[in-house]
């Protein structure tokens, strides 16, 4: 069954059942329908430097799409890759004419990350603001991540 919300101005398609559970661990469906704040967001330079890239791409890209992997000094590290099209179990959200595909296994890794793009004198890149971070390694390549917990939901659906 699939189903649509408009999540703080953004668009997400919620299909179910999801394999990781991802808000149906915390939400009924008539919940998640009345959700008011994104699983994720970009900030205006990620959505610029993200539309710049897909503009440039030499293939159809349906989205970008976001996830996290194991792997590295400190356990885990965000994966970001175009997407030529939209999984099943994937969750989609539209934010500033930008789609973010989000790999269902990250979900709840990613509740609440906010996507930048910063330029500085060493160089450039997309960097994560995820509240569900506990540690990074020293070289800033992987991350600790914790699953956002039923509080972090409750919390974030009162602020809004």
């Amino acid at each position: 069954m699939r189903r649509a919300a408009r999540i703080g101005g953004a668009l997400l398609s919620t299909q179910m059942p999801l394999a990781s559970g991802g808000f149906r661990a915390y939400m009924s469906d008539s919940e998640a329908m009345m959700t008011k704040f994104p699983i994720m967001s970009l900030t205006q330079a990620a959505a610029e430097r993200v539309q710049h890239l897909v503009a440039g791409s030499q293939r159809p890209v349906a989205g970008v799409r976001v996830g996290v992997k194991n792997g590295g000094c400190a356990g885990m590290s965000y994966t970001l890759e175009f997407a030529e099209s939209v999984g099943p179990y994937d969750e989609v959200v539209e934010d500033k004419g930008v789609r973010i595909i989000i790999d269902p296994k990250a979900l709840m890794f990613l509740f609440g990350t906010q996507m930048d793009f910063k330029v500085d004198k060493i160089g450039s890149g997309f960097t994560f603001n995820n509240p569900n971070q506990t540690g990074a390694c020293g070289c800033g390549e992987s991350v600790s991540l914790a699953p956002a917990s039923e509080a972090a939901v409750k919390a974030a659906r009162a602020e809004r």
